[in-house]
């Protein structure tokens, strides 16, 4: 059996609908089928159903309310949620995909440096931090893992920049977007793409990074991740710095993460234009818009 927690959000779609597309059978858990903040529920969920392979896309991704009004649920979420779930899969034996963040780094690179794999960790923010306690409750589960630490992600199931950017470009003239923090794009595509070809593929366990790729040496920001996706549009896009942007937790200055490991593997990444251009292509996929829905419950 194959599990996904998360089923409901934007990877967790994203996922569910490729092994729709591969017709690979699947049960996916939102928090009304499996909470996984309650040990008792996922101790008794793994005993009984004894899954082999476990996606786990379940996360708390609110940035700025985790600093304060939802410190707690964060916490409970990102931590002792990972750890149930870790626990639990290590115990009937199975294989654990588990998705963090570029916030477990300090951001603190300069611009045409890339995070490695095996750099130290320094979370700023209260996301970071407990995206990297559960990095670590994966570790000490003692469970056969894969992590996957990725940024910037977009898709077509979920709420994310690139609608954002649609959205206000249909009542303003012009837009102002960050252009003093570094990193990748990511679509839920690539990313589930890769997901499912680590395992398939019995890759080795360990850390990995997934973004989209970019052209050598090239240099990516909000801005010009902003300016792509209204390249077709009348609105202008004019670049400012972060100050203009107050927010509760810092934000990375550069959080580009190396793709040489993941490169290795063989799998191939498309760059962050080239997954732009196929998510725009497909179009506002979400529930509430039209397209495809899927069954959260398939067995």
């Amino acid at each position: 059996m194959i599990l996904i927690t998360g089923g409901n959000g934007q990877l967790g779609t994203e996922l569910r609908h490729l092994l729709d597309e591969r017709d690979v059978k699947y049960f996916a858990a939102d928090v009304n089928e499996l909470d996984i903040t309650d040990k008792a529920a996922v101790d008794a969920f793994f005993d009984e159903n004894k899954p082999e392979l476990v996606y786990h896309c379940a996360a708390y991704t609110a940035v700025d309310k985790a600093e304060d009004e939802s410190k707690a649920l964060n916490e409970k979420i990102n931590v002792d949620g990972t750890r149930h779930v870790a626990e639990a899969a290590a115990r009937v034996g199975a294989t654990l995909v588990y998705v963090s963040t570029d916030y477990v780094f300090n951001g603190d690179l300069l611009v045409g440096q890339e995070w490695e794999v095996d750099d130290p960790t320094d979370p700023q923010s209260e996301y970071g931090r407990t995206k990297r306690l559960g990095e670590l409750a994966v570790e000490e589960s003692g469970v056969k893992f894969y992590t996957i630490r990725t940024a910037w992600v977009f898709g077509n199931y979920g709420h994310n920049f690139v609608f954002t950017m649609q959205n206000l470009a249909k009542t303003h003239d012009t837009l102002t977007v960050v252009n003093d923090q570094h990193g990748r794009p990511t679509w839920t595509r690539t990313l589930a793409e890769f997901m499912v070809y680590l395992v398939d593929n019995d890759v080795n366990l360990g850390y990995y990074h997934l973004t989209n790729d970019a052209a050598a040496g090239e240099d990516v920001t909000w801005f010009d991740f902003a300016s792509e996706i209204l390249k077709d549009t009348d609105t202008k896009v004019i670049p400012v710095d972060s100050s203009a942007f107050p927010a509760k937790a810092k934000r990375p200055f550069n959080s580009t993460m190396s793709l040489a490991k993941t490169k290795a593997t063989g799998f191939e990444i498309p760059t962050w234009q080239e997954a732009l251009a196929q998510m725009l292509a497909k179009g506002d996929l979400r529930p509430d818009k039209a397209g495809v829905k899927g069954d959260i419950n398939k067995k």
